[in-house]
């Protein structure tokens, strides 16, 4: 074959166009990594280093205190016509000793695939319930000390002491996140809507399962969210609850307050009620420092068992090394109501935290 001057100058035209689209192709996909490392030295009374209620003092070093620590990776693609394909997958990290924050689950946080376009997203794996969702928009603390936040742990049941797997958690002691589940996310001007259903697959379509719906709204300086849920056990045991907040800025300041509330059949014949309570928000002292802080109330009711809760003040004053990297320090006050910790433990619970945050 003979390749002429013009024949050679447009075979390298098309060369060049055809690398040009598969770089332009290429450019469409992305994969970011991500995550938090946060770590503390903490000094407790009358808790102990998980910080459950303890006789005894306490001297540990945390993980996850001002942000909960993390390792993720997302990605998209670009499908044409406003369609994007999309994917989320993040784990717990335990900075303090280097294991994975859940024994059984390498991605415990998120586990997801999906679809995004004008009409809303569409995702299905591993994910956080409506009734979670609600936590990051209206929290008072910013979703900061989850393990130790009333909002997250009671209320949105990171850490909810039924004893029960409810819905498809993988666990019998919070409901946070769901294995098994689809959730759709859409927005309508300044509102968003949230639906999520998690099948249980364990015997009927209902044991096991979540059926929820939430929304948002976000104008201006202000924002609200409202999220309802049911799950049932493998037994067939309903929870019911919703947790709600409005947030709003006030200069430069932040106030935020929340109620929630779920109903529980732990047995076939009782039941637990949790109702939570929060107040507060965020005052910055200057362009580096911030002042963070929060009033939880938790109130309990049981069958057969006398009422009780607790109450806890949670406070940061936070130090902006950078966009990236924080100093914190926290101070925390918890006032436990008869019976609801084990006997012998303090009425009064403090708690003194020192540390530092880097994300990337």
């Amino acid at each position: 074959m003979t390749f002429t001057p013009c024949a050679f100058k447009r075979n390298l035209l098309c060369l060049s166009a055809i690398m040009a689209c598969a770089g332009a192709a290429q450019a469409q996909s992305t994969v970011t990594l991500y995550g938090i490392l946060d770590a503390g030295l903490r000094y407790s009374t009358g808790l102990n280093a998980a910080n459950a209620g303890s006789s005894t003092n306490a001297t540990s070093v945390g993980s996850g205190i001002n942000s909960t620590s993390r390792f993720g990776m997302r990605g998209t693609e670009d499908l044409g016509g406003g369609l994007k394909a999309i994917f989320n997958l993040e784990g717990g990290v335990g900075v303090d000793t280097g294991a994975s924050a859940s024994a059984t689950k390498l991605f415990d946080r998120a586990a997801v695939v999906g679809l995004r376009g004008n009409w809303g997203t569409l995702t299905a794996g591993r994910q956080t319930t409506v009734i979670a969702d609600v936590i990051g928009a209206v929290d008072p603390l910013g979703a900061r000390y989850t393990s130790f936040n009333p909002n997250v742990a009671i209320g949105a049941l990171s850490a909810h002491r039924l004893g029960q797997e409810y819905g498809p958690a993988g666990s019998t002691t919070g409901a946070y996140r769901l294995d098994n589940s689809l959730k759709y996310v859409g927005q309508v001007g300044a509102f968003s809507v949230r639906a999520m259903h998690a099948a249980g697959e364990s015997g009927s379509n209902s044991n096991r399962s979540f059926n929820g719906l939430g929304g948002n709204y976000q104008a201006g300086n202000y924002s609200a969210a409202l999220s309802y849920g049911q799950f049932k056990t493998a037994a067939g045991l309903t929870l019911k609850g919703y947790l709600g907040g409005v947030s709003a800025m006030l200069g430069k300041n932040r106030l935020s307050v929340t109620y929630g509330s779920h109903n529980a059949e732990t047995t076939a014949t009782a039941t637990t009620r949790n109702r939570t309570f929060g107040i507060g928000g965020l005052v910055p002292i200057t362009p580096q420092i911030d002042l963070v802080g929060a009033y939880y109330k938790v109130a309990r009711t049981r069958t057969a068992a006398p009422d009780d809760g607790f109450s806890r003040v949670i406070a940061f004053a936070e130090y902006k090394f950078s966009k990236r990297t924080r100093a914190y320090l926290e101070l925390d006050h918890t006032r436990f109501k008869t019976g609801y910790e084990t006997a012998g433990t303090k009425q009064n619970a403090t708690g003194t935290s020192v540390g530092v945050s880097h994300s990337f």
